[in-house]
């Protein structure tokens, strides 16, 4: 990644007294601040696959001939953006053993890795944990956000031992999605299937969902251009009201040719759930975000359009239209390569601490310092 000491063994990790306004509390406060919340809430494509294997159940794993490193203890300290989610059994739904996860602070002590969101860092609603740090023990940074909507990380050099990201360079990567090609994939995996490739045709052309209208997003500036060639249905705060079900995207856009997928920011890697919804409705997604070459590093290159294939917003909209008017067009360019691959799609935020936890089991005895973590996310 460029921004790490080399790998030590184990010794103390940073302290506090280096870190100049981030705030932290005694483990004494923070476990009766605990107690009162308690008891009131009561190298390309091909390279990221091969990385992305890294993900899958250690069943698919060969034996290893050396005992299994033991157990690891991994404490959630904050719930990511205060919603409290189930802890999950690691063997039971990702073949992951050895992890015990938890999110009593009581556990603080003799935790080998405590997993820190960033979100309730930066905005305050939380502290760092309590020095002095047990020995060993390592710091995870975890962070879905993008650098544009991504605060205060000049506070944080030298606080942490490993990142958990999109971004494929991070120490655990965990995308918001990737593809798997069917002859590996397994059976039963979870939040995992084949991709459809219906043969009967969309009667709806284009669909975007917005939750978050800015004018000032390069997103809406696009739309509004392309508003002025084709018609684009438009869901969410901004436009028509989505059915109920966690599933509303993807059922909405099972009827559509084509979906919207614009980041709020253009950034490496950043890639979110709104291309993986429109891969798994079978509709082809419209991208505006990161380079085409860094898209191509997760789906193959005919898996998408992206906006800077065209030198105007009025070719793309043609191009559209041209594709609407020729289905059998439309599925060999965009469509038959899904017959290859099925996709996965990780469980926020349990197969994210599974995961964690994992490396975190691999890496004993070793630890490392993140000395330059806004240089790099911001990179």
């Amino acid at each position: 990644m460029g921004v790490r000491a080399a790998w030590t063994h184990e010794g103390p990790s940073p302290r506090a007294s280096r870190r100049t306004g981030v705030r932290t509390l005694s483990l004494e406060v923070v476990l009766k601040r605990h107690r009162l919340c308690v008891c009131a809430a009561a190298a390309g494509f091909l390279l990221l696959l091969a990385a992305c294997a890294l993900y899958l159940p250690d069943q698919a794993a060969p034996q290893q001939q050396q005992p299994p490193p033991p157990d690891v203890t991994l404490l959630i300290w904050t719930h990511p953006f205060g919603e409290y989610r189930e802890l999950p059994d690691c063997l039971q739904l990702y073949q992951i053993r050895g992890c015990k996860i938890t999110d009593d602070p009581w556990a603080y002590p003799q935790a080998d890795a405590v997993i820190i969101h960033h979100r309730e860092i930066a905005s305050g609603d939380a502290y760092l944990p309590p020095e002095p740090r047990p020995d060993a023990q390592k710091w995870i940074w975890m962070n879905y956000e993008s650098p544009t909507h991504t605060a205060e990380l000049w506070l944080l050099e030298g606080v942490f031992n490993l990142t958990l990201t999109y971004r494929t360079d991070s120490d655990i990567f965990l995308p918001y999605g990737y593809l798997v090609p069917r002859a590996r994939a397994a059976d039963g995996a979870p939040d995992g299937g084949q991709l459809s490739l219906s043969r009967r045709p969309r009667k709806r052309f284009v669909a975007w969902v917005i939750s978050n209208w800015s004018a000032n997003h390069a997103r809406v500036g696009f739309y509004r251009q392309l508003r002025e060639f084709i018609r684009v249905d438009v869901y969410g705060r901004a436009g028509r009201p989505l059915q109920g079900g966690g599933d509303s995207v993807v059922r909405m856009l099972r009827r559509y040719m084509f979906y919207l997928a614009l980041e709020n920011s253009q950034h490496t890697d950043y890639i979110t759930e709104k291309l993986w919804n429109a891969v798994l409705a079978g509709a082809v997604p419209v991208v505006l975000g990161p380079s085409r070459q860094n898209y191509e590093r997760f789906l193959p290159a005919e898996a998408f359009i992206h906006v800077e294939d065209f030198p105007t917003v009025k070719q793309l909209a043609r191009y559209l239209l041209a594709l609407r008017d020729d289905p059998a067009r439309l599925r060999r360019r965009h469509l038959d390569w899904r017959r290859s691959y099925s996709l996965r799609q990780p469980r926020f935020w349990m197969e994210h601490y599974c995961t964690a936890c994992r490396a975190v089991r691999r890496a004993r005895g070793r630890t490392q310092t993140v000395t330059d973590l806004r240089r790099w996310f911001h990179s």
